[in-house]
């Protein structure tokens, strides 16, 4: 058995295929898990579960990229056994255009038992989409006098808009086999933009946002009765853009004791041509903590001096307490 383990987590090494890497992203894509896959909501042990993240990067090379996002979802909802909702917000900054995207969906998803062990969850997402600029800040060539640059020229672009709304549909399925408490299979794959909505500032029909396929995989297995290790990869693809990540984390167990569990985390992360990222997590009875910072590989790096983004998570997860009721036989008064 410990040997099936080492052999799978060599296989997520070996795995690594050299692909084009995007640069919009969650660097810790497993704490977010309902902007990771329709299907992971509700896949959770516990009632509630609330989770946000907010990442800054690109300081050292222009206006900075600020991306921030909250979702909460319940389980086993309206007493319906394995069924699960939930709901996400995104906003995002970036550039000088100010060019901002605010996402609201709401998701749903159903859990189905294969067995005592294994699980397969279905899920879908759907919602609106916003997406706005601002020109005030952008310089064009017929603003030029052959000299210097002069605000007050026109720029003679033909923008029709300023911002666009559109609805959006996603989908997603996810597999996981729980062996015990310490060891576990994850695999999640999720398929956005499916209606392909227009995406133009010109009133261009044929413009349109292209579908983006993710999937991820993470096995974790103990290695001492303290120390459990959780490679993890994952894949994206949308258009002619890829993104792949390949990593493992450390996970330390402070305290098992029931009221006081803690775990620490250390985690390494490699983002193809594009970035290395470090992780650092904490694990405090229902609540759980990441902190990341990446650092750039890419050809900007010169310009950049290497530094990338940080990044913050944090997760809650409540769990009420059952009520159950004892039924006990009542003695004879003869007794």
């Amino acid at each position: 058995m410990k040997r099936d383990k080492y052999i799978v987590f060599v296989l997520f090494l070996l795995s690594y295929t050299l692909v084009c890497g995007q640069d919009i992203h969650f660097s810790q894509f497993y704490n977010s898990p309902l902007t990771l896959n329709p299907a992971n909501t509700a896949s959770f042990d516990g009632d509630y579960r609330f989770a946000g993240n907010y990442r800054n990067q690109w300081n050292a090379v222009t206006v900075p990229f600020a991306t921030f996002s909250m979702t909460g979802d319940i389980n086993n909802a309206f007493g319906v056994n394995g069924l699960g909702i939930g709901a996400v917000f995104n906003h995002d900054n970036t550039g000088d255009s100010k060019f901002t995207t605010t996402v609201v969906n709401v998701s749903g998803s159903y859990r189905i038992k294969i067995n005592d062990n294994r699980f397969l969850t279905l899920g879908i997402q759907s919602g609106i989409t916003n997406k706005n600029l601002s020109y005030d800040e952008l310089r064009f060539d017929a603003q030029y006098n052959g000299f210097s640059f002069q605000q007050g020229l026109p720029s003679r672009e033909s923008f029709s808009s300023n911002r666009q709304t559109f609805f959006n549909l996603h989908s997603g399925i996810r597999f996981q086999q729980k062996i015990d408490e310490r060891n576990e299979f994850k695999l999640g794959v999720g398929l956005f933009n499916l209606t392909k909505p227009t995406e133009s500032y010109f009133d261009n029909q044929a413009i349109e946002l292209d579908r983006r396929f993710v999937a991820n995989a993470s096995y974790q297995f103990d290695v001492s009765s303290e120390i459990d290790l959780v490679p993890t990869m994952f894949f994206m693809a949308q258009g002619t853009y890829f993104e792949y990540i390949l990593g493992v984390r450390g996970k330390y167990i402070l305290s098992d004791a029931v009221g006081a569990k803690q775990a620490a985390y250390i985690g390494l992360f490699f983002r193809t041509k594009d970035a290395g990222f470090i992780t650092a997590e904490y694990d405090y009875n229902n609540w759980h903590f990441g902190l990341s910072y990446d650092i750039n590989l890419s050809t900007l790096r010169q310009a950049s001096n290497g530094r990338g983004g940080i990044e913050f998570s944090a997760i809650y997860i409540l769990k009420q307490l059952k009520v159950t009721s004892e039924k006990f036989k009542r003695c004879p008064d003869y007794l």
